[in-house]
């Protein structure tokens, strides 16, 4: 089975700004990205299903020439709210990292 780690040579979540939460998922060559890319695995379906985002709130942008993939939605809270509970977003693409990716797509 293909984790989404083993394509990724760069996978973090972070802040972009006090209201979004941003992830970027940086693939080892082309191979790999054409793979992710085309597994179709990454949706706003399964931002929202992990996150608790709308799904049509998520933005998902495949930049094809570095090989990444960049996904961004509204944060639940925001930043340093009472009820945040990752200040600075850099914990959040922990569920992801075994990810299943199909080696065809769905």
């Amino acid at each position: 089975m293909t984790r989404l780690l083993d394509l990724c040579s760069l996978i973090r979540s972070k802040n972009a700004g006090p209201f979004v939460l941003t992830f970027d998922f940086m693939c080892h060559d082309q191979e790999s990205y054409d793979l992710l890319t085309t597994s179709g695995v990454l949706t706003p379906q399964l931002f929202a299903d992990l996150y608790g985002a709308d799904p049509a709130e998520v933005l998902l942008v495949h930049h094809a020439l570095a090989h990444a993939v960049k996904v961004s939605f509204p944060r639940p809270v925001r930043q340093g709210d009472i009820h945040d509970a990752d200040c600075y977003g850099g914990q959040q693409y922990a569920p992801l990292v075994d990810l299943a990716i199909p080696a065809t797509p769905d």
